[in-house]
């Protein structure tokens, strides 16, 4: 038996046999996914929509149910996958390529960091590096490890936790997630979805029902997560318009914003990931790029400088004591922060990871774990320091609106631009930013959804994207006409739900991309001999 056929034998399949794909009409869809999850999303929009107010209330208890029952397996959960991924660097396995010894990179170093940085986190750069230093420091909803707000101890402990919540965890989370994609389907020949990277454990079996259950709730999770910032968003630029030019940012206007992003992302989809996702994805890194290196240069720059310091330091030394969830002075903080958006992260990693797996054939998994979990964790610690650092300054120092404590929290960013030079063109350029990254969610998110709800296909008929294009934009635009804040927050609660059950699957995930980059290495090994 030759190398090649011992390699098929234990990642042979039945996927097709599995798959009753409906390929009419132009369309390519694999039906109990996309069928399924569709009645769920419209289904769910409806509820919404007749009662958002009591959807809200149904969907929020459901979500802080999930966090104060299972905080302890979302923190547990976080700190394996940052410690899976390092102990990946240093492991030989790290030497194994994605895509085989003879592959190569598809993009640029540059262009693939972009692409999976504004596809990750970069509009939560946008919203919270003003807004969450300043919560922490002034105690707008408790302070991290229990210190004294408003004191120079809850300064330090604010960039602390602020880059906690930014840092090694949650894109750890998306690295699991990314490289077990990624090397099942170009090192294995399995689909790029989802229940792919359970093969080692489950093998055909992934092919049924478990994997349906697995796709379509990440469908769903990554449609209610994507519309959920599409509308939230809307209303952060609106605002941002509104405080800038003074009228009055209502309903109108963020439906107007929605309309202008959803046009947008449809003309990006259809060029592809090298016409319109890395073109975008280059433009807003350089965007974000020149915005950051101004702040820092008219800012207080001593003040970065130091900070950058102390938040890297104090990062580390307090590391362990906010990953820790036994017996905290602070579990209300935990609870409310950290679990919370461990949930956001964890939900939101079927769509970020299967987005950078899909760009990122070609690389070793070494290359892959430093430049998805350590390069951006240097780079978040660059600007939360510049953002957040200059907006402490400023309210330790009486300056601004910030001063006087966190108001609308869209509006925490402008707010900080406008003790700084040239604060109408800086703050522009902001909500462009806000936008353009919007955009690039929603045209890669359409990506993902598609090659789900198409059986793990990446060259599906474009009429499917731009239908998931518009499905997006529809749904925020409804909810937010329909039901305002509460419908966003109901679809945010129910995000956030579905963030429990795949802490466990990403678990399991750790698992079988052990064991499959294990049979990989002992394959090379032996076909080198």
């Amino acid at each position: 038996m030759s190398d090649s056929d011992s390699k098929k034998v234990l990642y042979d399949t039945d996927y097709e046999a599995g798959q009753d794909n409906l390929q009419r009409w132009g369309i390519d869809v694999h039906n109990p996914v996309f069928w399924i999850a569709s009645a769920i999303v419209i289904l769910f929009v409806l509820g919404v929509l007749i009662a958002p107010g009591a959807s809200k209330e149904l969907l929020d208890g459901a979500k802080w149910s999930a966090i104060g029952a299972f905080d302890w397996l979302f923190m547990l959960g976080g700190n394996i996958f940052v410690l899976f991924c390092l102990a990946l660097i240093v492991l030989p396995h790290g030497k194994i390529r994605l895509g085989g010894a003879e592959a190569r990179p598809e993009f640029s170093t540059l262009s693939w960091f972009a692409m999976l940085f504004a596809a990750g986190m970069g509009i939560g750069l946008m919203f919270w590096s003003v807004a969450e230093p300043t919560a922490y420091y002034t105690g707008w909803y408790e302070t991290p490890l229990g210190v004294e707000a408003n004191t120079p101890e809850a300064a330090q402990k604010a960039m602390n936790a602020t880059m906690f919540h930014w840092g090694l965890h949650p894109w750890a989370i998306y690295a699991v997630v990314g490289l077990s994609l990624a090397f099942f389907s170009f090192n294995k020949g399995l689909p790029l979805t989802i229940r792919s990277a359970f093969y080692p454990i489950l093998k055909d079996h992934s092919w049924g029902f478990f994997g349906h259950i697995v796709d379509i709730v990440a469908v769903v999770a990554t449609l209610f997560g994507l519309a959920t910032s599409l509308g939230f968003g809307a209303q952060q630029a609106s605002a941002g318009l509104a405080y800038l030019f003074d009228f009055e940012a209502g309903l109108s206007t963020q439906i107007a914003i929605i309309v202008v992003v959803t046009l947008i992302a449809l003309f990006s989809v259809v060029r592809g990931l090298d016409g319109g996702v890395k073109i975008l994805s280059n433009i807003n890194m350089g965007m974000a790029t020149i915005l950051v290196l101004f702040i820092f240069v008219v800012g207080p720059t001593a003040v970065i400088i130091s900070t950058i310091g102390t938040t890297f330091t104090g990062y580390l030394g307090d590391i362990v004591s906010l990953s820790n969830w036994v017996d905290r002075e602070d579990e209300a903080w935990m609870q409310g922060w950290t679990v919370f958006y461990w949930a956001w992260w964890i939900s939101w990693s079927p769509f970020v990871g299967m987005f950078i797996a899909r760009i990122s054939k070609g690389r070793t998994v070494r290359e892959f774990i430093v430049a998805v979990l350590l390069v951006p964790t240097l780079v978040t610690l660059f600007w939360m320091s510049v953002f957040g650092g200059s907006a402490l300054d400023q309210i330790q120092n009486g300056v601004g609106e910030l001063a006087n404590g966190l108001g609308a929290v869209e509006l925490a960013m402008f707010q900080m631009l406008e003790n700084l030079p040239l604060a109408v063109l800086t703050s522009t350029i902001g909500i462009v930013l806000v936008l353009v990254f919007f955009i690039t969610s929603s045209d890669s998110g359409s990506l993902v959804i598609d090659a789900i709800t198409a059986g793990g296909k990446v060259d599906a008929p474009v009429i499917q994207r731009i239908f998931w294009v518009i499905i997006e934009g529809m749904i925020a635009a409804a909810l937010l006409f329909g039901g305002g804040a509460d419908a966003l927050a109901a679809l945010q609660a129910a995000a956030i739900t579905t963030g429990l059950p795949f802490t466990v699957i990403l678990i399991v995930m750790c698992v079988c991309l052990f064991m499959g980059l294990s049979h990989e290495k002992t394959y090379v090994v032996k076909k080198d001999d």
